[in-house]
């Protein structure tokens, strides 16, 4: 059997080691030196950082310009004929001029010109609610980016602290192999599980690289978002008891509605544009003929174009599709914000136990490799079974950890869907 007191020092390093993983994995713990963010300063940097904003704040601004140049007194500008002719062309060139030149304009059909300015200020309308849907999915990839950069970061932390406590492992190994204490399978199974742990570390420090640029391209600042914030107290806000009053808030559906309702607006205006626009204006000529003298008229013109359905049937079809086409996304949308929504509360309920569920692992693990490291002090257990253990109680805190940022952003991600987000 091996002499306890030969092996008390690793013991005493590995139970320092078990110690500094509570502090590793405290609220604030970072594996990089970027500031923490409040989640709103988050929220509001990855909007002002947004380039579909600007195309949107654009269609508002074109359907408010359009509603106003709707309330126009004319359907259109006015238009302007003028014509010139004489008898020289003919050869006779006896004097015969004529001038003529007029200005009309179009008007507006029946009912036109409000379905014109209805259907510009409903497009308005739903650019705008367009607008709170990129809002709402700007806050989710601010919540998936920031979860990913947390638990990249606690992926290294881990990482890191198995890789030093493994090096310390190796090194006494190799000083018991040359005392004649430890095989050399000992040695190489140290030295096997370093090599692993190492490359472990490399690919999380990858990810740790990759989701930080992520994340930065995202918000435009450097910071991770405080999505550990979240607290339980938060879910109080949601009115649980009403699911329909809760899918009827989500932008998705206002947007779709606003979507239905321009597009009911568009087929009234193909309604009212059943022929082309008439026009009405003044002509003025001056004229004069061999041997007479000089002659002006002036008049009225009017220009009636008659219904047709070569030109109407088009416009009132391509209406009609879009009508339909937007009362279809309507429905799809309310389907999918009802099902998003019944899975983002099952997800806060699972969430939430797999966290206790993984705190009482965490706890056991970490008992049981205490366990193991107090056998192996005996001489009762080999190192192999020490290293499994420990690894094992690594991993069960990283589990936790991942199960806490998990249960954290449930709680974000039902905030948003419902709109309460404090």
């Amino acid at each position: 059997m091996r002499a306890s007191r030969k092996l008390t020092p690793l013991a005493l390093r590995v139970t320092k080691l078990a110690g500094l993983i509570m502090f590793a994995w405290s609220p604030m713990a970072s594996a990089a030196s970027d500031p923490v963010l409040p989640l709103r300063t988050a929220l509001t940097a990855a909007w002002e950082n947004d380039p579909v904003r600007q195309e949107l704040a654009i269609n508002t601004q074109s359907a408010d310009a359009r509603a106003a140049a709707a309330k126009s007194w004319f359907a259109g500008g006015p238009v302007l004929t003028a014509s010139y002719s004489d008898d020289r062309a003919a050869g006779t060139n006896l004097g015969y001029v004529t001038w003529q030149g007029g200005v009309s304009v179009p008007l507006w059909l029946p009912g036109q010109g409000s379905a014109t300015e209805h259907l510009a200020q409903a497009d308005s309308k739903a650019a705008l609610a367009r607008v709170e849907v990129e809002r709402m999915a700007i806050a989710v990839r601010v919540l998936e980016q920031g979860s990913a950069a947390i638990l990249a970061d606690r992926r290294v932390i881990a990482a890191r602290m198995i890789v030093r406590s493994l090096e310390h492992i190796a090194l006494l190994t190799n000083r018991s192999k040359g005392q004649g204490e430890a095989t050399g399978v000992e040695v190489q199974a140290v030295n096997a599980q370093l090599a692993e742990t190492r490359s472990e570390l490399a690919q999380a420090e990858e990810d740790q690289t990759r989701s930080r640029v992520a994340l930065f391209s995202l918000l435009g600042i450097q910071g991770v978002p405080d999505l550990l914030a979240a607290q339980a107290p938060w879910l109080a806000r949601i009115p649980t008891g009403n699911p329909k009053a809760l899918e009827d808030l989500d932008p998705r559906i206002k947007a779709a509605h606003r979507a239905v309702m321009a597009a009911q607006e568009d087929m009234h205006l193909a309604r009212s544009s059943f022929m082309p626009n008439p026009e009405i204006g003044i002509d003025a000529i001056d004229q004069g003929q061999y041997g007479s003298p000089w002659a002006t008229q002036v008049g009225v013109n009017i220009r009636v174009p008659l219904p047709s359905d070569v030109t109407h049937t088009p416009l009132l079809s391509a209406a009609q599709n879009r009508l339909a086409a937007a009362m279809r996304a309507e429905v799809e949308a309310r389907r999918a914000v009802h099902n998003e929504l019944a899975q983002v509360m099952a997800r806060v309920t699972a969430a939430r136990v797999m966290l206790l569920q993984s705190q009482t692992g965490a706890s056991q693990t970490m008992k049981r490799a205490d366990a193991m490291e107090h056998s192996w002090q005996l001489g009762e257990t080999p190192l192999i079974e020490v290293l499994r253990a420990r690894t094992e109680a690594w991993r069960a805190l990283l589990t936790l950890n991942q199960a806490e940022v998990a249960w954290r952003s449930a709680i974000i991600r039902i905030c948003i869907s419902t709109g309460t987000l404090p």
